[in-house]
């Protein structure tokens, strides 16, 4: 289970420790089956599961009016009661790359749907010596399609 907490708090635990860090990212708005393989897996890929999570302003920048359908607190709430995230940090910019430069993780997970190059962060994770791994989504599962079938079904 995870902590939700501020980079100065996570720069102080990860401080001194020989563990190898996983960052990942997202809105995570309505948490599913998808998610939680997605992060299952990320978790695998090192000790530590760190997940920069967008808050509302970003999302709704980002994703536009009516998103997101879950608030940053409920969304962190959840995030860190799974048992494979141990940290979930709030981030207000469009991008997490001031969390990923703090941070230094050595390992950088996104989904398989965003392009080799287009990985926010990316350049500098490679360039520290981790590596970025983009790991497979599960088909049909997205915020999106959920959000399509309940305008459907309230129609």
């Amino acid at each position: 289970m995870g902590t939700i907490i501020s980079l100065r708090s996570l720069k102080e635990k990860l401080k001194g420790r020989r563990k190898k860090v996983v960052f990942t990212n997202g809105c995570f708005d309505i948490i599913h089956a998808g998610h939680v393989r997605y992060l299952k897996k990320a978790r695998s890929l090192g000790d530590i599961l760190v997940v920069g999570l967008n808050s509302d302003a970003s999302i709704k920048k980002l994703k536009g009016k009516g998103r997101p359908i879950v608030g940053e607190k409920e969304r962190a709430e959840v995030l860190s009661a799974l048992e494979s995230v141990d940290y979930v940090i709030l981030f207000k910019e469009e991008t997490p790359i001031k969390l990923i430069e703090a941070i230094r993780p050595k390992v950088l997970a996104k989904g398989a749907d965003w392009g080799h190059g287009n990985i926010v962060g990316q350049d500098f994770v490679e360039s520290t010596g981790g590596k970025v791994v983009r790991v497979r989504l599960v088909k049909g599962r997205s915020t999106t399609d959920i959000i399509k079938k309940i305008t459907r079904l309230a129609k």
